[in-house]
């Protein structure tokens, strides 16, 4: 599938909706900030990007999901949407982990090396760590994880910056102890930053079909993953 490809990330891991098409070099998105909501609104904001870029669903090359981990229900409704997305037209998926998609978008606004934790509840948080790349998109260094906040480490030296909401709950355990500078403790998952990490690993031949299209929720266990 060559670089120019359309496609179409859905994000729901965490309180934001998140909606994102990307064709040729425009990009349309529609994100909101609505808890409990997002099975109301995801397929309308998918119809409004279509109708804005003037496209069907069935000129989407590829669905770009973010497979979490986050919110149990909020990861469900992304997979369960792009699944019948992309059966219906015949597409590939190709998913993307949601803490990357915070570092993405951090990365974006300048920073090199970025930690991100979710708060996972239970003293828990969901944890990467990403350094940018040459070609400025986000790469995972070492595992994703669930740990207690005090049990997280930096994988190696950097101008390492905190987001997500795991530095909004756990600040001193978190930023505190491992000497940060958070500043993006409010920061959430958007599609149009899951776009980028989705454009790499459909050239790395990532996508997969549909039915093979699963969430991570990574309690338990620890994912090793690019994307």
């Amino acid at each position: 599938m060559n670089a120019a490809a359309s496609l179409l990330a859905i994000e729901t891991s965490t309180e934001a909706c998140s909606v994102a098409l990307a064709v040729g070099g425009a990009v349309f998105e529609r994100h909101e900030i609505a808890p409990r909501e997002h099975t109301r609104l995801v397929l309308p904001m998918v119809q409004s990007v279509l109708a804005e870029a003037g496209l069907a669903l069935a000129d989407i090359d590829a669905f770009v999901m973010g497979r979490g981990p986050g919110a149990f229900t909020g990861v469900r409704i992304a997979v369960g949407v792009v699944q019948g997305l992309a059966f219906s037209v015949d597409r590939p998926v190709v998913p993307v982990s949601s803490l990357a998609t915070v570092a993405q978008g951090v990365m974006e606004a300048g920073a090199t090396h970025v930690a991100v934790a979710f708060d996972a509840r239970m003293d828990e948080v969901y944890w990467g760590a990403f350094v940018r790349d040459a070609a400025g998109v986000a790469d995972l260094v070492g595992p994703e994880a669930v740990l207690p906040p005090d049990a997280v480490s930096l994988p190696q030296p950097g101008p390492w910056v905190g987001a997500g909401s795991g530095f909004a709950a756990y600040s001193e355990r978190l930023s505190g102890r491992l000497g940060l500078r958070e500043g993006y403790a409010q920061r959430l998952p958007r599609a149009r930053d899951a776009l980028v990490l989705g454009r790499r690993a459909l050239r790395a031949g990532a996508a997969v079909d549909a039915a093979q299209a699963q969430p991570v929720y990574i309690r338990d266990r620890v994912v090793q993953n690019r994307s």
